[in-house]
């Protein structure tokens, strides 16, 4: 198999297709990583579409960036195969490479250069010909709007814009699979917002597969289909849509005087199992407590529950299902209980990262 793996449609450049298949980017099977004895990534398989944007959904520590760094060649698997672009990971590395850009979680940009000296220096890792460089860097560039920042040092560029410079670094080789570990942690709404726009523009425009990693719910639903990892296990793997309608009908929240109470009374008159939720409290205040219950119809539940309980009832919600629900129903807990301490983790990183360049 020839080593020549320019995307034929990547911005318009001349180049060899990808190799043929059945219609996947990505094949993995059984795919497992053990550390020190601990299973971190436990006989994951799944496959990932040609132009697909494809996420894993998960908690800190769940396998996403183990299960990514494998496939990216940076970890060896204990166990099991994976497929990219018709290379092996294991025995075809260097081709696998060749075939992919990565956003890592981290910054790794050098903030004393400019942004185009940052594409430069990747774009002679990857062996991009020497009279290609400059006008591959102003494609990228101006995808990701940055075009007349070029000449700039990343030093002066804002979190936002470091992102999109990384997304457009990690583009310069004409990669068939794009892979973003966690692309948007840390930055403000707006900014999310610009990243995944790019993120569509990639799939819409151009011969790119997406591989992202997240933990916000609401950047999930971007995804054509989702893989929710949890204990280095795919628990469940849809559309959002389809991982939504799952759960079938809505979601009654109430808040009780005694939630347990609430909670035995909905068993014993209704049948449905709800669930006590605990949420964060007021500071130095205990956490409060909420009945959660899924109903066929909760205009017809409401009603007859707030009619029929004896147990007082302060508040009430229904709403449809979101992908938070299908987590907690999946794992029996809330994906945003480690979204906080992640954040600040992370947070935590960047600062020491920037202290130790200067």
């Amino acid at each position: 198999m020839e080593d020549d793996v320019t995307a034929e449609n990547l911005f318009g450049q001349p180049g060899k297709a990808a190799p043929a298949g059945a219609g996947a980017i990505i094949e993995v099977e059984r795919l497992t990583r053990d550390f020190n004895g601990l299973r971190a990534v436990d006989e994951v398989s799944f496959t990932v579409g040609r132009k697909e944007i494809f996420g894993f959904l998960g908690p800190n520590g769940a396998g996403k960036t183990t299960t990514i760094s494998m496939l990216c060649t940076l970890l060896k698997p204990t166990a099991g195969r994976g497929v990219l672009n018709g290379y092996d990971i294991i025995t075809q590395q260097d081709a696998v490479r060749q075939s992919i850009g990565i956003v890592f979680q981290d910054p790794t940009l050098d903030d004393q250069l400019t942004a185009r000296e940052n594409l430069e220096f990747h774009a002679m890792l990857y062996n991009v010909p020497r009279n290609e460089r400059d006008e591959r860097a102003s494609r990228v560039l101006e995808m990701v709007g940055l075009s007349e920042r070029g000449r700039d040092k990343v030093e002066t560029f804002s979190g936002g814009m470091k992102r999109r410079l990384e997304i457009a670094r990690g583009l310069m080789h004409y990669p068939h699979v794009l892979f973003l570990d966690e692309p948007t942690i840390g930055l403000d709404p707006q900014t999310r917002s610009s990243i995944w726009e790019i993120v569509h523009e990639l799939k819409q425009q151009y011969d790119i597969t997406v591989f992202l990693t997240t933990h916000y719910m609401d950047e999930a639903e971007n995804c054509d289909r989702i893989a929710i990892i949890d204990h280095g296990k795919i628990v469940a793997l849809d559309t959002p849509g389809n991982l939504k309608h799952s759960i079938g009908g809505d979601i009654i929240t109430l808040h009780a005087v005694d939630a347990v109470a609430a909670r035995d009374e909905i068993k014993e008159i209704f049948g449905f199992d709800a669930s006590v939720i605990e949420g964060a409290g007021e500071a130095n205040a205990p956490a409060e407590k909420s009945i959660r219950l899924e109903v066929p119809s909760g205009r017809t539940v409401l009603p007859q529950l707030v009619r029929q309980l004896s147990t007082e009832i302060i508040s009430v919600s229904v709403r449809e299902p979101t992908l938070d629900d299908v987590f907690l129903s999946l794992t029996g807990r809330q994906i945003r209980e480690e979204s906080a301490d992640k954040m600040k983790d992370v947070m935590r990183r960047r600062m020491r990262a920037r202290g130790m360049r200067r």
